[in-house]
């Protein structure tokens, strides 16, 4: 009988397979090493990054040092989005909501993206920041129900 380690492995293999079948590509690009975006959207997400989500999470989505420290105000600075801290604990969708509506009902101050990014930019922009992402990480990722 498999253990439920191997089963969950499968299960996480299975449910890329289909979001990566569902998602598709309208030029055929293939996906990262079996992850649901592509090369071009990590591109175009770096561009994007750097442009509207650098100045406050950093080049390489690494945030603040004392992100987990409120500022003066109560709010919290930017965490990191490279693995560092808690955004691979929120689903896709999750990150999504995140990048429209903003991180101030977060306790934080980020600005509401959804009138200056497209659904595909913020597609681009999360798939920039977990480009950077560690397999063991983006498999817990997944694990979690990320592509959901």
């Amino acid at each position: 009988m498999a253990s439920s380690g191997m089963l969950n492995r499968v299960f996480s293999v299975l449910t890329l397979s289909i979001a990566a079948f569902i998602s598709g590509c309208s030029d055929g690009e293939p996906k990262v090493d079996g992850r649901w975006y592509t090369q071009s959207q990590v591109d175009n997400g770096k561009q994007l990054f750097l442009a509207q989500c650098a100045s406050c999470h950093g080049d390489s989505a690494q945030g603040t040092a004392d992100w987990k420290t409120p500022l003066a105000d109560g709010k919290y600075p930017p965490p990191p989005l490279n693995s560092k801290a808690h955004a691979w604990h929120h689903p896709l969708k999750g990150l999504k909501l995140t990048i429209q509506n903003g991180g101030i009902a977060l306790g934080g101050t980020m600005p509401a993206f959804a009138d200056k990014l497209s659904e595909d930019d913020q597609n681009a922009v999360i798939s920039f920041f977990q480009s950077q992402w560690p397999e063991g990480i983006y498999s817990a990722w997944v694990d979690r129900g990320g592509l959901k």
